[in-house]
């Protein structure tokens, strides 16, 4: 089996090197599809860095680098990425290191054992460390995840996590319209509307602050809530 990991990055030089070196650590055959949205901090140079070095060393696991022309969100990145895979699973990695590449085995399994089309990882139940900050987030995060457990009749308990993982032919068939955050909310409702096999595992999560970098907001929120009614309506 081979992994496709899709990583959106955006103005994340001071964590990307560690997070590229974590998932290639990772002991999968894999690709690694890096999309830079338009950063300006040189996360760009070390992208290129990493692929020519792949080359280079004639490394058995392929890197990939795209870049956007200017910068347009994480969704409008994951479709980029997502476009080019070539792996019978795919999974979504952040580059800033909030989620841990250790978890891929736990993501993983039940796509390997054949009892699952898709896999969330969950902040909220069991799981590794956790960072603990930010209440009303966390508030946010619950009320929006029980609005979409209403719409699509899933009993999910972080709809918004990071971590998402699909069998290729199912996020490939999927047409993704979001171009910010509200691929989180897209991606739940179509896959709910398609009958896929939805699994959860538990995870770690290394929450940053604001000032570290975190970039969703408030309005993500608004957004994700609109998105919910918008593909839940849509047929």
């Amino acid at each position: 089996m081979k992994l496709s990991v899709v990583m959106p990055v955006y103005n994340e030089a001071a964590s990307l090197e560690e997070a590229i070196r974590r998932v290639q650590s990772v002991p999968f055959p894999k690709e690694i599809i890096a999309v830079d949205d338009g950063s300006t901090d040189g996360s760009r140079d070390i992208l290129h860095r990493f692929a020519a070095g792949a080359i280079a060393a004639g490394a058995a696991d392929t890197f990939k680098v795209f870049l956007q022309p200017f910068n347009q969100g994480k969704g409008a990145a994951l479709r980029t990425g997502i476009a080019h895979v070539t792996g019978e699973v795919v999974i979504i990695q952040d580059a800033d290191l909030e989620y841990d590449p250790a978890d891929y085995e736990r993501l993983l399994e039940p796509i390997v054992q054949g009892k699952a089309d898709v896999v969330y990882g969950t902040r909220f139940a069991g799981g590794g460390p956790h960072r603990v900050m930010f209440f009303w987030h966390y508030i946010g995060n619950k009320m929006l995840t029980l609005f979409s457990n209403a719409l699509t009749n899933l009993n999910l308990t972080d709809m918004e996590v990071g971590y998402k993982v699909f069998r290729a032919e199912v996020i490939k068939s999927i047409r993704l319209e979001s171009e910010r955050f509200g691929f989180e909310p897209e991606i739940t409702m179509k896959v709910a509307k398609m009958g896929c096999r939805v699994y959860e595992v538990p995870i770690s999560y290394y929450g940053r602050t604001y000032a570290e970098g975190k970039k969703i907001t408030w309005k993500d929120g608004v957004s994700a809530l609109y998105c919910l009614i918008r593909f839940w309506w849509k047929d």
